[in-house]
């Protein structure tokens, strides 16, 4: 008589060089917006968790910001916070951007995967993107300077070869119980998801010389009753006088659009109407001052 198949549960690092497709790949995978995207690399700065229920495993996948080439201080810590990932995982999804040019970004990754001893999985995104012999020439490429477990070709935004995916990397994740109860999509606070939904709005309606400088911290949060609002104000803080009047635009259009694109997020997530108010803030060179870094999160 063959004995049942054992449970298995553990913790799937993504990792991979900026806008690779990491927050896209997690959010389909378990099938809710938790990770906020855009297409301005560094979007993603902390590591957010996502969990993904099958009947035989439990997989926490943790979605990390882009590893790049850091000179200021907020973007080094970005850079550690996904680096940091990697000791404490069990598996580690490396995901590459196929479309786009080898990158000293997956050079830096492949130098700091050596002294690691985890199982790593490539996975090759965007191949909706690319033709066949373009992606056997990856294939051949990073299989030659690396000893991949198994590769592995997916489109995140089309779904493409998801199952595929998820069923290689429940082969190397150890047995043991689930981690987390089994109705749960994430670990993260509902502040810290808001917050990241009002700041990729901001990120999708301002220009370049406003993303990298902006925080957003959660000033209240009131859940409010049964056929009640919810209601939250948020604060959106930049490090120039300049860069306020940019963010909130003529006569408060552009953060009036802001507010209107995140309520609508927000309000799907919490499952009820929400009254959202937003402030902008100036927070002199925030992203020079550690305190400062440390008090948003950073």
């Amino acid at each position: 008589m063959s004995e049942s198949p054992s449970f298995r549960s553990g913790f799937v690092a993504i990792i991979g060089a900026p806008n690779a497709g990491k927050s896209t790949l997690m959010n389909r995978l378990i099938g809710e917006k938790i990770a906020i995207t855009s297409k301005k690399p560094q979007t993603t700065r902390n590591r957010i968790l996502g969990i993904v229920h099958r009947p035989l495993c439990q997989l926490a996948f943790v979605d990390t910001p882009g590893v790049h080439k850091a000179g200021k201080i907020l973007n080094q810590r970005i850079v550690e916070a996904a680096l940091g990932a990697i000791p404490d995982a069990d598996v580690v999804l490396w995901l590459m951007d196929v479309s786009r040019s080898f990158s000293g970004e997956n050079d830096m990754i492949l130098d700091h995967l050596k002294s690691f001893k985890k199982p790593v999985i490539l996975g090759l995104n965007k191949i909706d993107l690319v033709a066949r012999p373009e992606l056997l020439k990856w294939m051949e490429h990073w299989n030659s300077r690396f000893s991949f477990r198994e590769i592995v070709p997916v489109s995140a935004l089309a779904g493409d070869q998801l199952d595929i995916l998820l069923d290689v990397l429940e082969k190397y994740l150890p047995e043991g119980p689930p981690l987390f109860p089994e109705d749960s999509l994430t670990d993260m606070p509902m502040r810290f998801i808001v917050a990241e939904l009002i700041r990729e709005k901001v990120l999708r309606r301002t220009g370049e010389e406003i993303p990298y400088s902006i925080a957003v911290t959660i000033e209240s949060f009131q859940e409010g009753g049964p056929g009640e609002k919810a209601e939250i104000h948020a604060a959106i803080h930049v490090d120039r006088d300049s860069q306020k009047g940019i963010l909130i635009g003529k006569g408060g259009s552009r953060l009036k659009q802001i507010g209107i694109d995140a309520r609508r997020d927000i309000e799907e997530l919490v499952g009820k109407q929400v009254f959202l108010k937003l402030f902008v803030r100036v927070q002199k060179n925030w992203t020079r001052d550690t305190r400062a870094m440390e008090r948003f999160g950073y």
